[in-house]
C-alpha cells in the first residue's frame, strides 16, 4: 500500500530533478572550461564545487522526496467514545 505524498515531497522531488539537471550543466560547462583554460582556473574550480554542491543537493532532496513518511492526522472517530 503506497501512501499519498505530501505536496512538500512533490517539491522536493521537483527540486531534486532540478537540482540533478544543473549539475549536469555545471559538468559540461566545466568540461568546456577545463578544455579552454585548465584547472588552475578559479572560474574552473568554481564550476567543479557547483557540480559537487548541485550533485549533493540532488541526493539529498530525492531521498527526502521518495521517502515513505507515516500520516502525523489524529483520527477524531476512535477518540469519541459513547
Amino acid at each position: 500500500m503506497t501512501k499519498r505524498k505530501s505536496v512538500l515531497q512533490k517539491v522536493s522531488l521537483v527540486s531534486a530533478v532540478v537540482s540533478f539537471v544543473l549539475a549536469l550543466i555545471s559538468g559540461v560547462m566545466l568540461y568546456f572550461r577545463l578544455e579552454t583554460v585548465g584547472s588552475d582556473n578559479p572560474i574552473s574550480a568554481s564550476f567543479m564545487a557547483s557540480t559537487f554542491f548541485f550533485l549533493c543537493v540532488g541526493a539529498v532532496l530525492a531521498v527526502m522526496g521518495m521517502a515513505d513518511l507515516p500520516s502525523f492526522k489524529f483520527d477524531n472517530s476512535e477518540g469519541k467514545r459513547k
